[in-house]
């Protein structure tokens, strides 16, 4: 099932679509919407037009003639819009124009023009409301689109004016796109470029580099979520505009062929409703929930091998750089002032990813008030509080403190102690890994000796990034701050900084600073929760942001990054456990 093996991948694609048009074909009775019952009757028109589309598609992307599945889609297709039941329609069901000139189109395309049931589209979409009623945009372009096909006359916006109002045309961030907003960015993409037929003219200023990484951006995260549905129309899209050469295409080809089952049906996501699903018609629930995917992937297939879609270099990607020195700075100054309000066990993590942040900027001063506070106040402490603080913690702190040359007999003790405990085991857990390079940072621990106690634990305890991306949708949509900048801090670590799902993770968190440097906006009316939550959301977004300050796409022109000592390499502030306000 590789894409490694010459020609392995299109043999492999060629058998999707085969092996999708064929379980169709044996089930083509059910998209007739005179054989299914009342609730039924909508559901079935409506996968009788995507079934129609997809032949119509097929006549137009292969130049060879239709074969035996494709053509008794179409005979079926044909036999159901003949009956005086479904003409009528047209005229009767003006609302859902779309239904029924996607069918004629179809036929149209096909050579199996029909003047009669031409002259009931063209009366209807003259008829003052089928073609001007309100639509969202990308619904618009489905109108124009399918009008296009039809061949009819009208007197609406070109298609490519209606581009401009489209989500794909406004830069939409990835991590807040709902399945029903990727589906319109899908659709736009469908329309606006014919299928892979035609290169619109794109509104002034839309980047088709950008719309390629967000498209392999949403691959991600559709694909670990496991909606083929999503993901087949993903892979459209690449094709329509033109990509040939894309890793995380070939990754989602090869998902989309491992869920496909033996007989070419592709389970669709879950969540399909429809009122005959209950009734305990096993084989009509398999159709219903698999139909649309199915369609899907042979359609992907069959843009996959087309000669006639559109074809070029791979656009570039866009160099995006963002500014995240100054907002750093501003939360350096504010959590490093709001760390002295707390004690030890609230207080010196935030004053530690102070330091942190404030080094890695170059002007470490912003932070010594703080660390000077806490250098004084635990200069006696018990190792217990240094332990509950956590070791990440207690080893930024310290690092700050060298930095600076600041001393503190008690965390001086305490690290030593730790070192020679932490030497005499086998291996550490995942999460103490950074604590254990940390300590070597600090000289206690020699290096060798380091590696060798966290190797087992950094291989077996690092997930994949797109595991971690697939999380960012779901924190952002219950407003989960620290959760999102864990998972950023994560996604950078992996190498994925610059990365679109990244970037856009970091435009969001970027967005909740406040005036006065902090981060965040609680709901609670309770000022000490207030103050809580965003000394903890701005240690977490603080400790992310100066993770993504190494990557040259996060850097500024204007603000040159200054040099970092060597230690700032590695992030080590400790995550906190309260972060969902």
């Amino acid at each position: 099932m590789g894409m490694t093996q010459p020609g392995g991948g299109s043999l492999q694609r060629r058998a999707v679509e085969g092996r999708a048009v064929a379980w169709l074909a044996a089930r083509r009775g059910l998209i007739d919407p005179g054989n299914a019952g009342p609730d039924g009757v909508l559901f079935a028109r409506k996968a009788l037009i995507e079934t129609a589309f997809l032949v119509g598609l097929r006549a137009r992307l292969d130049p060879d003639p239709l074969d035996g599945d494709y053509t008794a889609l179409l005979d079926q297709v044909q036999d159901i819009t003949a009956r005086p039941s479904y003409r009528e329609l047209v005229a009767r069901d003006e609302a859902a124009l779309l239904l029924y000139a996607g069918t004629y189109a179809a036929l149209r395309l096909c050579g199996r023009e029909d003047p009669q049931f031409r002259r009931a589209i063209e009366q209807v979409a003259a008829g003052g409301y089928a073609t001007v009623f309100e639509r969202i945009p990308y619904r618009q372009l489905d109108l124009l689109h399918t009008l296009q096909l039809c061949d009819i006359e009208h007197s609406l916006p070109a298609l490519d004016d209606v581009l401009p109002f489209t989500l794909l045309c406004n830069s939409p961030n990835v991590i807040k796109l709902t399945d029903r907003d990727i589906y319109a960015i899908t659709h736009t993409i469908f329309y606006a470029t014919d299928f892979g037929l035609r290169v619109p003219r794109w509104p002034c200023g839309f980047d088709p580099g950008e719309a390629v990484e967000l498209l392999e951006a949403l691959l991600v995260l559709t694909r670990v979520r496991g909606n083929a549905d999503l993901v087949g129309e993903l892979l459209c899209c690449l094709r329509c505009l033109g990509v040939r050469d894309s890793e995380e295409a070939d990754r989602a080809w090869d998902f989309l062929a491992s869920v496909q089952e033996v007989d070419g049906r592709v389970d669709g996501p879950r969540g399909v409703v429809h009122p005959k699903l209950a009734d305990g018609d096993e084989e009509y629930q398999c159709w219903a929930t698999g139909y649309h995917t199915t369609i899907v992937a042979a359609l992907a297939a069959l843009l996959d091998r087309s000669p006639k879609t559109v074809c070029g270099p791979r656009p570039a990607m866009p160099e995006v750089r963002i500014d995240l020195e100054v907002p750093i700075r501003r939360a350096v100054v504010w959590l490093a002032d709001a760390s002295m309000r707390y004690g030890p066990v609230r207080g010196l993590p935030a004053a530690a990813a102070a330091s942190y942040a404030a080094t890695a900027v170059g002007e470490p001063d912003l932070a010594t008030p703080a660390l000077l506070h806490f250098a004084k106040v635990l200069a006696d402490a018990n190792p217990n509080v240094w332990q509950e603080c956590g070791m990440e913690v207690v080893g930024e702190f310290a690092v700050g403190l060298r930095t600076r040359g600041i001393t503190c007999t008690s965390l001086d003790s305490f690290l030593k102690s730790t070192a020679t405990a932490i030497g005499r085991l086998e291996t550490v857990p995942s999460q103490a890994v950074r604590g254990v390079r940390r300590l070597a940072d600090l000289g206690l621990i020699p290096p060798q000796r380091a590696a060798a106690l966290t190797a087992e634990a950094a291989r077996t305890g690092q997930a994949a990034p797109e595991t971690a991306a697939a999380r960012l949708p779901g924190a952002w949509s219950q407003y989960h701050l620290g959760h999102i900048a864990s998972i950023t801090r994560e996604l950078a670590h992996a190498g994925w900084a610059s990365h679109r799902i990244t970037r856009d993770a970091i435009a969001f968190l970027l967005a909740q600073q406040s005036n006065d440097g902090a981060f965040g906006h609680p709901a609670s009316d309770n000022p000490a929760d207030h103050e809580h939550a965003r000394l903890t959301w701005t240690h977490s977004t603080l400790t992310a942001l100066t993770t993504a300050t190494s990557l040259p796409a996060h850097r500024t022109a204007a603000a040159p990054r200054r040099p970092a000592p060597p230690m700032i390499g590695r992030l080590i502030a400790r995550e906190p456990a309260w972060n969902e306000l």
